[in-house]
């Protein structure tokens, strides 16, 4: 008998979705006008605001509903210039006199004669709705099975709309205009905003009969909603809680405000919603958890991955699959390796956690067809990812993870084969591995262990509860290092900050060496990828003076030779070091791929980006945050000198510039509109300082005089729009910042 009841239930609930939520929809836009001049309080549809117009912003949102087809724009004043605006593909219904806006829904009558399903009506001139209080709106009226649903707004400030009557119950029993509300209604906050969804066989037949108000004559939308109200048709509204969507646009000071409110959208940071997309950005593909990055996503890109192996007839050579400490990092690798199990490619599964140079390197001695690592590299706790690497341990370029993102955006879950773990354990197609060894012998076969052993440096760990700990704590034990580990044991939190070793972050690290009696601090970020460093005397020493002592090591003491690369928000002090001993500094786009790429290239000595990441020829093409932590404390060793004493011996040979970064969160309406400002203006002076040329290699880095230098960029890893200024002073660089915030409307 339950199981009767709960199948009618069933069949009642689909039978009431069918006939109350797959109604059709269309959209009506008023955008008729006034018969007046075109001044702005009379027509302001086809006024400026912000990047368009303002229409613009209410077709590009009723096309989020409907298709192009299926919208209809009653135009009138200035016509013409209203269709020659938004083109061809709509429906355009002139209302020869202007007589309301009921009249002006009726000019559509004859297109909709036979149409009974619902009607989306908006106002051409209130273009701030959010696309969310929309399909609020729709998705109200659907599921209440509503013949009318009206957008009302709770308001704190007085607005000359018609206020919201309910009885006890809540139920709409009226609207009733500002011209003719008591004192006591004009008290009620919430207001009707002139937006509605609409049965199209109520609305039409009660407009028919609306006679014409006896104030003007005008037949009114509001008036035949009083009419639905008052029939009994069951009414329904969305509530909607922000002022600024309301914002009509009559006046000179309307448009001003609604500048403003843009401008406040556009700039306010907000919480990402992936929707289930997946993206690469310049270090693999990176989302939060729970939005972007879900198994679901996971499968899907191994499968996108998988598809390409096969295609190239690669399957024999398998992957290898490593992951880091963070949270869901270990099923995610277990998961993809399903799905390449299911499509008959063998996959090495590390055993445990391990650095992202580790997988690198075994990618390439094992010569997988690809190398993946789940880790969202030094982004906050919340966020994960995954990194790909070719078979000779290089990222995938842009070109590459441009087609595997797009082919895996359109894989449906049915399309993902995979085989259960157990069963793929058991038969072999997927074995457990451990490298470990093979990679600290990788890395001690460039350091100069011997010298270390003689030195008996006193050094201090600190991996950021990361991957770096095991091997480089095995590398410096066995070079006979009085080596100290704080931050070791895994915590998914990495105590409750990012792992991305900046000064802030080692707060602890630079006191314990100071205190201490340390020769070294070194700190390695999540995935082991990044190195940063504490000197002597508890100083934090920035990638760009790491970047310079290493290739002034690497150069003028091993005596080897090459050029060195950066990427452009890098110092150009190694320009000027590169000079100096007769080498080439070669500046390529954020990236590592980029820098790994022209190492090959141009046969380079030393790679390395202000970010943290750095590898030399001869190594894995990645970024590697254990050997380059090695190599530094091998040059301790064989310089004998302090940290501080090398690096004004490297200032003597390339004098001084200094590094200021900002970050502020951006949003994707940013990364639209701000490069575009930057193109389109010619900027010749960023305060008092004059541009030399102007570089769009990546983001818009603007050059000045004496190698200053300032740069605009987007993260490819993180919703921020990050600004370098490299200068003379600290307090230069901090101008120039200052200045191009202004610029670009962040000041």
């Amino acid at each position: 008998m339950a199981m009767q009841f709960a199948a009618l239930l069933e069949a009642g609930v689909k039978q009431e979705m069918k006939t109350n939520e797959q109604r059709p929809l269309k959209v009506l836009i008023l955008a008729a006008g006034r018969e007046q001049a075109a001044d702005l309080a009379s027509f302001p549809l086809l006024q400026p605001l912000g990047e368009r117009r303002v229409i613009d912003y209410v077709v590009q949102r009723a096309l989020r509903f409907v298709s192009p087809e299926d919208l209809y724009i009653v135009v009138g004043h200035q016509r013409e210039e209203v269709q020659a605006h938004l083109g061809p593909g709509y429906h355009y219904v002139v209302q020869e006199e202007r007589r309301g806006t009921g009249h002006a829904v009726l000019q559509t009558y004859p297109l909709l004669r036979d149409y009974d399903g619902d009607l989306l009506i908006l106002y051409g001139d209130t273009p701030l709705f959010r696309t969310a209080s929309i399909r609020g709106l729709i998705n109200r009226h659907r599921l209440k099975d509503a013949g009318l649903t009206l957008l009302t707004a709770v308001v704190q400030r007085p607005l000359p709309y018609g206020r919201i009557i309910r009885d006890g119950a809540g139920r709409i029993m009226d609207i009733i205009e500002e011209a003719e509300a008591s004192r006591e209604v004009r008290q009620i906050q919430e207001v009707n905003v002139g937006a509605y969804v609409v049965r199209a066989d109520a609305l039409f037949p009660a407009l028919q009969r609306l006679p014409p108000s006896d104030i003007d004559g005008e037949i009114r939308l509001t008036d035949c909603a009083h009419r639905l109200i008052r029939s009994g048709l069951r009414v329904e509204s969305y509530r909607i809680y922000d002022e600024d969507e309301v914002l009509g646009i009559n006046t000179l000071e309307d448009l001003q405000q609604a500048e403003f409110i843009l401008q406040k959208r556009l700039y306010r940071p907000r919480r990402i919603e992936e929707e289930s997309i997946v993206r690469f950005g310049t270090g693999g593909w990176r989302a939060i958890i729970g939005e972007g990055f879900t198994l679901h996503n996971v499968r899907r890109l191994a499968q996108a991955l998988a598809n390409q192996i096969i295609r190239q007839g690669r399957e024999g050579q398998g992957v290898l699959i490593g992951f880091d400490r963070r949270f869901l990092s270990d099923r995610a690798a277990e998961a993809a390796a399903e799905v390449f199990a299911g499509n008959n490619i063998p996959v090495i599964l590390l055993a445990e956690d391990a650095p992202t140079p580790l997988v690198t390197y075994a990618t390439c001695q094992q010569g997988s067809a690809f190398g993946l690592v789940f880790t969202a590299s030094h982004n906050p706790p919340d966020w994960n990812g995954l990194k790909v690497f070719h078979t000779d341990g290089s990222l995938l370029l842009d070109e590459e993870t441009g087609l595997i993102e797009a082919e895996t955006n359109r894989l449906t879950p049915d399309e993902v084969v995979k085989m259960d773990l157990a069963l793929a354990l058991e038969t072999g197609v997927v074995r457990r591995a451990d490298f470990t060894n093979e990679y600290v012998d990788a890395v001690e076969a460039l350091i100069d262990l011997e010298a270390i052993r003689n030195a008996g440096l006193k050094v201090l760990l600190d991996p950021m509860h990361g991957v770096g700990q095991v091997t480089l704590e095995i590398i410096l034990t066995e070079a006979r290092c009085r080596l100290s580990t704080i931050h070791e044991r895994r915590d998914p939190l990495f105590g409750g900050r990012s792992p991305a070793p900046n000064a802030e972050a080692l707060r602890l690290l630079m006191n314990t060496v100071q205190d201490g009696g340390y020769d070294l601090g070194l700190a390695t970020d999540g995935d082991a990828d990044r190195v940063a460093i504490v000197d002597e005397r508890g100083e934090y020493i920035s990638i760009n003076d790491i970047l310079l002592l290493l290739y002034y090591y690497l150069h003028e003491v091993r005596g080897e030779r090459g050029g060195v690369v950066r990427n452009l928000a890098t110092t150009h002090l190694l320009d000027r070091l590169a000079a100096r001993v007769g080498e080439k500094c070669y500046e390529v786009p954020v990236g590592f791929k980029h820098i790994a790429a022209a190492m090959k290239r141009h046969n380079a000595l030393l790679g390395g980006e202000s970010s943290g990441g750095l590898t030399i020829r001869g190594h894995i093409l990645g970024k590697d945050g254990i050997f380059a932590a090695a190599l530094v404390v091998e040059m301790l060793a064989r310089t004998g000198k302090r940290l501080s004493a090398l690096l004004e011996d490297v200032y003597a040979l390339t004098g001084r510039l200094y590094v200021v970064e900002d970050n502020v969160p951006a949003t994707s309406e940013m990364k639209v509109i701000i490069p575009r400002r930057l193109r389109e203006e010619r900027i010749e002076r960023i305060g008092p300082y004059p541009v030399l040329s102007v570089s769009h290699l990546d983001g818009t880095k603007f050059l000045l005089e004496n190698d200053n230098w300032l740069l605009v960029r987007f993260s490819g890893t993180e919703p921020v729009l990050r600004l370098f200024a490299e200068a003379d002073t600290p307090q230069k660089a901090q101008e120039l910042i200052q200045g191009m915030k202004g610029l670009i409307g962040l000041g």
